[in-house]
């Protein structure tokens, strides 16, 4: 795969992820929650793995949103207004999987939809505008 390839793979599982997300919230009931908002943490760190193989910087592995917005702050200032998007949804990576003892309501799911989207989509449009 090309570079510009890998790009567009790595967006296109973050959208897959993101509507999957909103689907599991809206059409399933009783609305699946953990896996909503598991689904939202997938996208964003998918979209912004995305972002950086499109500037051309290698990431390692790592599913912590924070780091890997830091990182893409270094290309671009607009991350920085998603820190803390992406720090409130960073946990879902292995809190979500797993059976835990904090359940996860509706009113946090749709917060993590909203973050969740609104990382998508910074990084899907600077991607675009280049």
């Amino acid at each position: 795969m090309t570079g510009a390839e890998w790009v567009q793979a790595w967006l296109e599982r973050a959208l897959d992820d993101l509507d999957t997300a909103q689907l599991l919230y809206t059409n399933y009931h009783p609305r699946k929650l953990e896996v909503s908002c598991y689904q939202c943490q997938q996208a964003a760190e998918k979209a912004l793995k995305a972002y950086l193989t499109h500037v051309g910087h290698s990431f390692k592995f790592t599913h912590d949103l924070l780091e890997l917005c830091v990182v893409c702050g270094t290309f671009n200032e607009s991350f920085n207004d998603l820190e803390g998007d992406c720090s409130d949804i960073s946990h879902y990576a292995t809190d979500a999987r797993y059976p835990n003892k904090n359940e996860i309501d509706e009113t946090e799911t749709q917060a993590a939809l909203h973050k969740a989207e609104r990382i998508v989509m910074l990084c899907k449009n600077l991607i675009e505008a280049s």
